[in-house]
């Protein structure tokens, strides 16, 4: 559910779930045991221990009082770009209970059960289930293809030259729909670091991908870049190219509340965990991205080259188009 701020005195009671509430050009401020949002139209008041999440967007100010009465609440804050899709910084709330990071360590740390999670995440991008005889070489594969499958069909669908993913140091080099393509990603990674510091788990334990600060946080986006990111990209790299960063921008955080994608990042990512996934609500008040560069794959073996397509020859039902 999304309300915008004027419709803040709808605000759901809140039971087992998670709230978070995104805010943009309003200032925050803290008053009577809850917290205040101002802007052109009035104040609206908002319960603190009903949050789980306050997520800041383009516009906003808050007091040194709301943080304390959010973070006495047990509530996070995340500062953030225009609906979540950039992640700048976050405040510390709820992550004070580590049992949800004690476990992200636990399972992290245990060859065998980091193994268990790096198959069930590459379990949840494909649709059904796959055969459990199958090796992590194998449905490492099978995902490569998908990706590349996914590619083609964006391609096709935006009528778009695709001459494969490439890594440009220097982001004037790359192709349109390679820019394209990575800013959208930017955008996805910041929506999926948000929800990951919100529950107080660490960006830097990642289980496929390894050896960077986020390497969590892509995990998580790689759950949702085939059906959300790649379209979004390849529809939004047809035009003006001096206006490419911002139509994908605005075409992501479009995708992104369509899709009720931060209410899915929570209990996708528990559950890829194996903890129990809580349920979320979403409520709404109203520079250039860094090239991006590959980083590695865990396996049981050592550390893989990432930015690169594992899937065999004979796997391959599609190719490059």
């Amino acid at each position: 559910m999304n309300y915008r701020l004027r419709d803040l005195q709808l605000l759901p009671r809140v039971e087992d779930s998670l709230t978070f509430l995104y805010v943009e050009h309003a200032r925050v401020e803290q008053a009577s045991g809850a917290i205040v949002l101002m802007d052109a139209s009035g104040k609206t008041f908002v319960p603190v221990a009903a949050l789980s999440t306050l997520l800041l967007g383009p516009g906003t100010s808050v007091t040194h009082a709301a943080m304390l009465a959010i973070a006495d609440c047990g509530g996070s804050v995340v500062f953030c770009g225009g609906d979540g899709v950039r992640f700048y910084a976050s405040g510390v709330g709820e992550t004070r209970r580590t049992a949800g990071l004690l476990h992200q360590a636990r399972v992290w740390a245990d060859p065998k059960e980091h193994l268990e999670v790096v198959v069930r995440m590459y379990r949840m991008r494909f649709p059904g289930e796959l055969d459990p005889s199958l090796t992590l070489e194998q449905v490492r594969g099978m995902e490569g293809v998908r990706v590349r499958e996914s590619y083609a069909r964006a391609a096709r669908e935006a009528d778009v030259e695709w001459t494969g993913r490439a890594y440009s140091g220097e982001w004037s080099a790359s192709t349109p729909v390679n820019r394209a393509l990575s800013s959208a990603n930017a955008c996805l990674y910041g929506l999926c670091h948000a929800a990951i510091v919100s529950v107080g788990l660490s960006p830097g334990l990642g289980f496929v991908h390894t050896g960077k600060a986020l390497s969590f946080v892509y995990d998580v986006a790689d759950l949702y870049k085939c059906e959300l990111s790649v379209p979004v990209a390849f529809a939004a790299s047809k035009g003006p190219l001096n206006t490419l960063e911002a139509r994908v921008r605005t075409a992501c955080r479009q995708a992104f509340r369509e899709q009720k994608l931060l209410e899915r990042i929570v209990p996708d990512m528990q559950r890829a965990l194996g903890l129990r996934p809580d349920k979320v609500r979403l409520l709404e008040a109203v520079g250039e991205p860094a090239a991006e560069a590959p980083t590695e794959l865990w396996d049981p073996e050592g550390p893989l080259s990432g930015g690169h397509n594992y899937a065999p020859a004979s796997l391959d039902t599609a190719g490059e188009p």
